[in-house]
């Protein structure tokens, strides 16, 4: 959706955490320490829950496929303790099929599980967060995009109750940041640490049921 980011490396240390998907993942445009995956650890650490800092493979401007490519060349050899994942925002902004969607997200759903070593209960994905809320969208339809997002993340829960994989609706607080600039990075389209910081605090319960 806007210039490319980077993907994070990981840290040793403690249980390992894998974070897949695309510029909601890596923050773009806020710090390094403002990621939602790296509260999310830091909150977990707090709670006695020894997660390591994140590996995180994620890019500004990724659709399920691209993530799917991108999780294959990194040829990953190891099995996490944890795996979230949020990706599709780059699927509706490009304007392709829910269908598609579902069936590329399905796939990444299967990979996901695998390197949580098939526990269904070690991956946790996050909905899509509405960005027509956004300043970014200021003269679009707003109601479109959102109703667009909606159905994407149907489709999501949908393939996730199907695996008994947890879905944590992170929309409605992406909507409620509308008209509050504090929530937003500079580029008016991403999210700032604040705003990711209550994502991984509704994560969090659902983390610290299944590792303490």
């Amino acid at each position: 959706m806007l210039p490319s980011g980077q993907p994070a490396g990981p840290t040793a240390g403690g249980l390992a955490y894998l974070a897949l998907g695309d510029s909601y993942t890596i923050g773009e445009g806020a710090a390094a320490d403002e990621r939602w995956p790296v509260q999310l650890a830091t909150l977990g650490r707090k709670r006695g829950i020894m997660l390591a800092e994140p590996e995180i493979i994620a890019r500004t401007g990724w659709t399920t496929g691209d993530l799917s490519a991108a999780i294959a060349n990194a040829r990953l050899t190891k099995t996490y303790d944890l795996v979230s994942l949020l990706i599709g925002v780059n699927n509706q902004y490009q304007g392709q099929s829910v269908a598609m969607y579902r069936t590329e997200f399905r796939q990444l759903l299967g990979t996901a599980l695998g390197l949580a070593g098939n526990r269904p209960q070690r991956v946790v994905v996050l909905s899509i967060p509405d960005w027509g809320q956004s300043p970014f969208a200021n003269g679009q339809d707003r109601a479109r995009i959102g109703a667009e997002i909606d159905q994407f993340n149907a489709a999501a829960r949908q393939e996730c109750q199907s695996r008994d994989i947890a879905f944590i609706d992170i929309t409605p607080l992406t909507r409620a940041a509308a008209g509050d600039n504090n929530q937003f990075t500079r580029d008016r389209l991403h999210y700032s640490g604040a705003q990711m910081g209550k994502w991984a605090e509704l994560v969090l319960p659902t983390v610290e049921t299944v590792l303490k």
